[in-house]
């Protein structure tokens, strides 16, 4: 496979089932691009986890930490980050467990965002001020998607306004673009007043926030799928399409990599550790998507 996708033979790829993944990569080509679709999720998966040696920002981490935010408000929204944060990453907690404890901190965060009175008219400007960063070679990859009109899906915990925003700015919001991610509502007056219903945390991005969107319904005929994430809770993003025949997992394992290497390589076909590109991600779609 190695000699189809070189990428793979990078130092950061890890696979623990090699033969099982060449077989998904080439049921993949031989399905086509008309039955593909790729699903991934964005902080820290399509965005860059660190950079220098610094952390990059969360799309919550941008507004986190902007201008329109009070010291106060900054500091608060720190503790809970410091917090929730490990028990969000936490191998040792079940997601029954982590489950409510996503749902009060995102609940939190959310109202303390409101009490900000932030405006429409500020989060262009926000993300442009921001260190927010896609990962290399994020142009490549939105560019193949949309030139061969596979749709891509990103499903995100984070801030849909912030990263929809940063995309533009990317210039590669294409029409393929499809997000389902935490909406603010704003009103008259261009001021935020609430976020909007469902809330999406780490661990529900799957079918029971999706009912009534019927996105993945309009793509019935799309059953081959790479699936991109950084988390545990990533891996059921896909549960809401109808029947999936492949689908390949790549997951981006970011922090605390000895701790959770294994654990990611039980549910990720392909782990790539700490890279901040889409090296791997293109290559496979390349040659998919290669006649």
């Amino acid at each position: 496979l190695c000699l189809q996708v070189p990428e793979l033979e990078k130092a950061t790829v890890r696979i623990r089932r090699p033969e099982r993944v060449r077989e998904i990569i080439q049921s993949l080509r031989q399905q086509g691009v008309a039955k593909l679709q790729v699903i991934s999720d964005f902080d820290m998966t399509l965005s860059r986890f660190g950079c220098n040696g610094r952390r990059c920002p969360t799309s919550h981490n941008i507004l986190d930490t902007s201008r329109v935010i009070s010291e106060d408000g900054k500091k608060k929204l720190k503790d809970l980050l410091h917090y929730y944060y490990p028990i969000e990453i936490d191998p040792n907690r079940t997601l029954e467990e982590k489950c409510p404890l996503m749902v009060e901190w995102w609940t939190k965060a959310h109202e303390l965002l409101v009490q900000q009175k932030i405006h429409k008219s500020d989060i262009a400007q926000i993300v442009r001020e921001s260190e927010a960063m896609l990962r290399d070679g994020f142009k490549e990859f939105f560019d193949q998607l949309q030139e061969n009109n596979v749709p891509l899906f990103i499903f995100s915990a984070g801030i849909g306004d912030i990263l929809e925003e940063i995309i533009r700015q990317a210039n590669v919001f294409y029409s393929n673009v499809n997000v389902v991610s935490n909406y603010m509502d704003f009103n008259d007056d261009g001021v935020l007043t609430h976020f909007k219903e469902p809330l999406i945390h780490t661990y529900n991005k799957n079918n029971t926030v999706l009912q009534g969107t019927g996105y993945f319904q309009q793509l019935s005929t799309r059953t081959s799928i790479i699936l991109l994430g950084d988390s545990m809770g990533d891996l059921t993003m896909a549960d809401g399409v109808p029947s999936v025949e492949n689908i390949l997992k790549i997951g981006f394992l970011n922090d605390k990599v000895e701790e959770r290497r294994g654990k990611y390589l039980d549910s990720y076909d392909i782990v790539l550790e700490s890279d901040e590109t889409l090296d791997v991600v293109n290559g496979i779609l390349r040659y998919i998507l290669t006649e």
